[in-house]
């Protein structure tokens, strides 16, 4: 029989090591194996937070666009000021007036 103050014996270190070895082994071969899937979840995780900030920019734009909406039922002098703006539309004994680009012909 052993004497318990021999202490490990080589084959038992020999036994320790290769475990340690096969575990340290499996989780190379798992990092492998997921390393596609967590550089997709990573893209993934990149296309929600672009996804997620134009949609507050898109709810932005709906409460601007209500916001107006509302305006022009209510207040006849936004539609006014519309008309003048967009169309270029006056008041009788009005004169408009346009900036912009100038054209030159040469």
């Amino acid at each position: 029989m052993k004497d318990p103050s021999e202490g490990f014996g080589i084959g038992n270190l020999l036994t320790w090591m290769a475990l340690g070895l096969f575990l340290v082994a499996g989780g190379i071969a798992v990092s492998f194996w997921y390393l596609p899937v967590i550089k997709k979840n990573e893209g993934m995780r990149r296309q929600i937070i672009a996804l997620e900030d134009k949609i507050a920019y898109e709810q932005e734009a709906a409460r601007q666009l209500k916001s107006l909406i509302n305006a022009l039922q209510t207040d006849p002098e936004v539609i006014e000021r519309m008309a003048r703006e967009k169309l270029g539309y006056a008041k009788p004994g009005e004169t408009v007036v346009r900036f912009g680009k100038a054209s030159h012909q040469d």
